[in-house]
């Protein structure tokens, strides 16, 4: 049987056969991505190497396509994306003031809650060191020294 009229959905035949064609010129294709259909038409995504297969003189007489299945890794990478992007729109609407800082103590997040309690914006905030920029000069010391410890766990 044909291999990509056979196995290959019609949205995916070309780039597949691009693929294909280049191995076949002598040309290793790797990390490729294509959806694959099981007989029962269940998709599974395959990454998928296409290197040229060479007869004994050198000569391109086929290529050897070598996948791995890689359908559960990208539904839990889908999975933990949704699950990033749900935590930020909690960070960013919860209602009490929330920031983030990096290892040198730049701010990384700075909640709606915090924006309207402090008069900064975000936009202003990110990026700027905490602990000069938005605590009062007589507390600097003492929250420059709990978040020390915080960062070094």
């Amino acid at each position: 049987k044909h291999l990509v009229n056979s196995f290959i959905h019609l949205e995916y035949r070309s780039s597949v056969s691009d693929v294909l064609q280049n191995a076949l010129m002598g040309r290793e294709v790797a990390n490729f991505e294509l959806p694959l259909f099981t007989k029962g038409g269940q998709r599974r995504e395959i990454l998928l190497n296409a290197t040229p297969r060479r007869g004994d003189d050198g000569s391109v007489i086929g290529v050897l396509g070598v996948g791995q299945d890689i359908t559960e890794l990208n539904q839990q990478r889908t999975e933990a994306l949704r699950i990033a992007d749900d935590l930020g729109r909690i960070i960013e609407t919860a209602n009490a003031p929330i920031f983030g800082v990096d290892l040198h103590g730049q701010v990384t997040e700075w909640n709606l809650k915090l924006a309207e309690l402090s008069q900064f914006s975000k936009e202003f905030a990110m990026g700027k060191p905490l602990v000069s920029k938005f605590v009062t000069e007589g507390l600097q010391a003492s929250v420059g020294h709990v978040l020390l410890r915080a960062l070094n766990g």
